[in-house]
């Protein structure tokens, strides 16, 4: 077995090499913290109003024809790289139609086109995760 082959598994690994001795270190899983807020930021493509509103884990907000449901709602601690992350389920409900689901899946803060709604009219994307309930009560 060469040497090459032998250090295969270590090189994908980010590794120091000190005084002939290889010392490597597994990534750091990322912590997440479960918050009571989500605040989000909306745009109506046909008048260009843009907009900020705060939605409650667990409630349903509305916006024109759009509703909006968080599930959960995360960021990271403020030790660790900046990053927040909704669930959210939203329904198109225009009026004499069914209501359509146009969006359902994790959003992120940090990269808003990732996974992103696709609607005519509107944009909505998570600005961040705050525990705004524990502060309001204190």
């Amino acid at each position: 077995m060469s040497l090459r082959n032998a250090l295969k598994p270590i090189v994908q690994l980010p590794c120091l090499v000190v005084a002939g001795l290889i010392a490597c270190s597994q990534p750091a899983a990322a912590t997440y913290l479960q918050t009571d807020t989500t605040v989000l930021r909306w745009l109506d493509k046909v008048t260009g109003r843009v907009s900020t509103l705060e939605a409650w884990v667990g409630d349903t907000v509305s916006i024109g024809t759009l509703s909006i449901e968080v599930q959960t709602c995360m960021t990271r601690p403020p030790e660790e790289t900046p990053e927040s992350a909704a669930f959210l389920k939203i329904w198109d409900r225009r009026a004499s139609q069914a209501p359509t689901e146009v969006f359902s899946g994790w959003m992120f803060a940090s990269s808003p086109a990732l996974s992103a709604m696709d609607h005519a009219v509107y944009d909505v994307w998570v600005l961040d995760c705050e525990n705004r309930r524990r502060s309001i009560s204190e």
